[in-house]
């Protein structure tokens, strides 16, 4: 009778989980570890509530005692990792991914949850030999593409990066972080039209992505194509108006303009939302200097080198 209501409250427990409502999912495995204290499986069920609840403490030790209980548990060891990594332990989730791969040389979570905490830790080569071999067991996994896309542009590997995206495309054709990422790689390589178009697309799978809106806009800029420019970075503004590079670039283009007064205006903004954006200081002093403000611009300049602003 004991075991039939421990895998009764197990079902709720997993049901209510299922629903969302994760306190009362705890409830239910509580009453689960009530029954059958040794029962490793429920520890870390009630481990998933607390850590989707924000708890990361009772999370950590209902894992802990998960893998206590059963120290060949998998799950528990890629769960408990996962915690870690959420929580910024780069480290001790690593530890923890690396035994659930010692354990299961083929746990694909376990390779692609560490390949991002190496990611996070900024130890990209190893992060790129964990999104390899989740491709090598699961090549057809869109996202361990796109990390792995991710880690070769953060190393300058813009090439590599882009054949990457281009995959995780294809796999995904709703992939929108992979457009907009790949059109960062090629605006690295100053392909200017294929950035406008990886921009647009990431805009039609998302109508509200800022960033594809003034990363659109600079290419734009880029090819002297200014109103557009103006139109992309307004509507970027628009959808986030506490957006200091949207202001920027759209000072940057009314300046080519020789519109200074709403150049001047734009990165005045920037530098509100901004107070240490030396690009800003430095552009506005090229404003003033051209309105005839002298003693702004000098200001200006002097505060943009205050800040580490260097002419490349």
């Amino acid at each position: 009778m004991q075991e039939f209501d421990a895998g009764v409250a197990l079902a709720r427990g997993q049901a209510a989980f299922g629903s969302g409502d994760y306190t009362l999912a705890a409830t239910y495995f509580t009453q689960v570890i009530t029954l059958n204290p040794n029962d490793a499986k429920a520890y870390s069920e009630r481990g998933t509530c607390y850590g989707c609840n924000g708890d990361v403490g009772k999370a950590i030790a209902d894992f802990t005692e998960a893998i206590r209980l059963d120290p060949q548990f998998v799950k528990a060891y890629c769960d408990r990792g996962t915690t870690h990594s959420n929580s910024g332990e780069h480290a001790f989730a690593i530890a923890d991914f690396t035994e659930a791969i010692r354990l299961d040389p083929k746990c694909i979570a376990a390779y692609y949850n560490r390949g991002v905490s190496y990611d996070n830790k900024g130890e990209y080569d190893k992060a790129l030999s964990d999104y390899t071999e989740v491709i090598r067991l699961a090549p057809k996994f869109a996202l361990a593409y796109y990390n792995r896309g991710d880690a070769h542009y953060k190393k300058g590997e813009c090439d590599k990066a882009i054949v990457d995206f281009t995959e995780a495309i294809r796999l995904d054709p709703n992939a929108t972080m992979a457009y907009y990422e790949r059109s960062l790689a090629h605006g690295i390589k100053g392909e200017h039209d294929k950035v406008i178009a990886d921009c647009t697309e990431a805009i039609r799978l998302n109508p509200t992505h800022v960033a594809a809106y003034y990363t659109r806009g600079f290419a734009y800029d880029l090819k002297g194509d200014l109103d557009t420019a103006i139109a992309d970075f307004t509507e970027a503004i628009r959808l986030d108006p506490s957006n200091a590079n949207a202001y920027h670039y759209r000072g940057v283009s009314y300046g080519k303009k020789g519109e200074y007064d709403k150049a001047d205006s734009d990165f005045t903004e920037t530098i509100r939302l901004d107070p240490h954006n030396a690009e800003a200081y430095h552009n506005r002093a090229a404003v003033y200097e051209q309105k005839g403000e002298k003693a702004k611009a000098k200001t200006d300049f002097d505060q943009a080198t205050k800040l580490g602003f260097s002419r490349q």
